[in-house]
């Protein structure tokens, strides 16, 4: 009897962990699904939105002419002028010159944090960086139209809206990004680096250039190039700031216009050929976020080799 009792419960036991383990599959399943559903949403909408744009955007390249449009110097639609080279000279300059000072200013923040700040001024410091990324861009340009613009004027004059203005903007917006990256790569570095290097009497600031930001490259990168990727994509901000004159500029002191904010002024209002001018612009500003993203998957897997 008691044989027939303990066999019953042993049936029962491992039905109910049959059960369990059934269900846990399951679950285990839809999750598995759920998360293939969240990516292929994600690539279904880079695909909508690269083929849309792509779509309204290169017929115009066939009607005027892919030189006339991407080297032309002349933009004024309305009388069949569609050059876009002097705002795609002023993109690049804008990044550049955006990335060179965020760059500087925030790889020297982020070794200060990671490697000589104390703790109490970390707990300032890092929060206030971290805060700048909540900031709404429109926030920032009205701060470089209020404040930036009139120092220009003032100390350089052609009165402030200019190439300069926008380029430190932009660099203030990416700091976040740049920071934020390269301090978490340098406190990857292994610490027996630093120990070996200062064992063999090296300098802290020696240990720090010549041993952590070597071996923290690859991260430093990363954030550079994305800090990169929002500069070129910055709009409100640099509208407020730049003047958006669509000339070539000769200088920092020269009011230009981005490719991001050629699209936001006149699309309200764009019919016809200039309409789809704009969505060329937009090609052409999507081929550049692409190269970023390619230089970004290169400096990635360079890395992984390294490792």
């Amino acid at each position: 009897m008691n044989k027939a009792c303990n066999s019953i419960s042993a049936n029962i036991s491992y039905g109910t962990q049959q059960k369990k383990y059934r269900l846990r599959n399951l679950k285990e399943h839809i999750a598995e699904g759920l998360l293939l559903l969240c990516a292929f949403l994600a690539v279904i909408s880079l695909l909508i939105i690269a083929t849309y744009i792509f779509y309204s955007g290169v017929p115009i390249f066939g009607k005027v002419g892919f030189k006339e449009i991407v080297f032309g110097m002349v933009w004024k639609p309305l009388e069949g002028s569609f050059g876009i080279f002097p705002m795609i000279a002023a993109s690049l300059l804008a990044t550049l010159g955006s990335v060179a000072f965020g760059a500087t200013v925030g790889l020297m923040t982020a070794v200060f944090l990671a490697e000589l700040s104390p703790l109490w001024l970390s707990k300032i410091v890092r929060p206030a960086i971290e805060l700048l990324a909540g900031i709404p861009s429109v926030v920032y340009g009205f701060f470089g139209l209020i404040v930036i613009v009139p120092l220009i004027d003032k100390y350089c004059g052609g009165g402030g809206n200019s190439l300069l203005a926008a380029i430190m903007i932009l660099g203030i917006m990416i700091l976040p990004t740049i920071v934020s990256i390269s301090e978490t790569s340098l406190r990857a570095v292994p610490v027996e680096y630093k120990e070996g290097s200062l064992a063999l009497g090296a300098s802290q600031l020696q240990t720090i250039f010549k041993v952590t930001i070597p071996a923290a490259k690859s991260g430093i990168a990363a954030g550079i190039i994305l800090g990169m990727g929002r500069a070129i994509g910055e709009t409100m901000a640099v509208i407020l700031v730049i003047g958006n004159t669509p000339q070539l500029p000769g200088s920092l002191l020269d009011r230009a216009r981005t490719l991001t904010s050629n699209i936001a002024i006149e699309m309200s209002y764009a019919q016809g050929l200039h309409q789809e001018a704009l969505f060329a612009t937009g090609v052409v500003l999507f081929v550049f976020i692409m190269i970023l993203n390619i230089v970004l998957t290169t400096i990635f897997r360079k890395a992984g080799e390294e490792k």
